[in-house]
């Protein structure tokens, strides 16, 4: 029982990456809300969503990572796989989890500002500019942790991602989604963090084309180095 229950199990693991996404979202979804209940001021607004998220994803990073590896991320499971770090069955595993985590995460944060538990937001946010600044954010974070992987620098990561997340929300047209799994989670609030449906295949695949170019960038400084 012990081991099947136990923290190194794939179920321990996928509890984490399952509770970790929750809570990530939950916190870009809340303080989105919080910010707009603060301020009129749409820089202010994405300011505060933005520091919220840095601070709540390096600390979700840091207390996860001995169980899961904190990815936290379709995007990062998937090439994980892709370099053969993980089986099919613990990425799937993975991907189902972060996905089944995100989108309860949006939900307790719609509720715990006083909002309707489930909502479809109509906030259409795909045009060409989104889509390229979605696979240079996702591009980024997947060559960003590649290169400090290999450099045994793995306890830089926590930092490192938050601040990439951080400057990406200013720098990128998208303001930095760079996930999947918290994608399809922003769905379900009408609110200042959601994304309407309809933009959520061209921004998901905009994601996986980013992975898959931080990857072979990762790999490339790795093999140059």
């Amino acid at each position: 029982m012990k081991r099947c229950f136990g923290l190194n199990s794939l179920l321990g693991k996928a509890l984490a990456e399952f509770a970790g996404t929750a809570l990530l979202v939950a916190v870009v979804v809340g303080s989105g809300i919080m910010a707009t209940n603060l301020s009129n001021d749409l820089g202010v607004a994405l300011l505060i969503n933005a520091l919220s998220t840095i601070l709540a994803l390096g600390l979700l990073i840091y207390a996860l990572a001995p169980i899961s590896g904190a990815h936290f991320n379709p995007a990062v499971s998937i090439v994980e796989f892709a370099l053969g770090k993980m089986k099919a069955a613990q990425a799937l595993t993975y991907v189902v989890a972060q996905v089944a985590g995100a989108v309860p995460g949006t939900i307790l944060a719609n509720v715990m500002f006083d909002q309707s538990a489930i909502q479809i937001s109509a906030h259409s946010r795909f045009t060409t500019g989104t889509f390229i600044g979605e696979v240079l954010a996702t591009a980024g974070l997947v060559a960003l942790i590649g290169i400090l992987v290999s450099r045994n620098r793995q306890a830089l990561i926590p930092v490192a991602v938050a601040a990439w997340i951080g400057s990406a929300y200013f720098f990128t047209s998208s303001t930095a989604f760079a996930n999947p799994a918290v994608t399809v989670g922003r769905i379900f609030t009408a609110t200042f963090a959601g994304i309407a449906p309809t933009s959520v295949l061209p921004f998901v695949a905009a994601q996986l084309i980013g992975a898959l170019i931080g990857m072979l960038i990762a790999k490339g400084i790795k093999n140059v180095g």
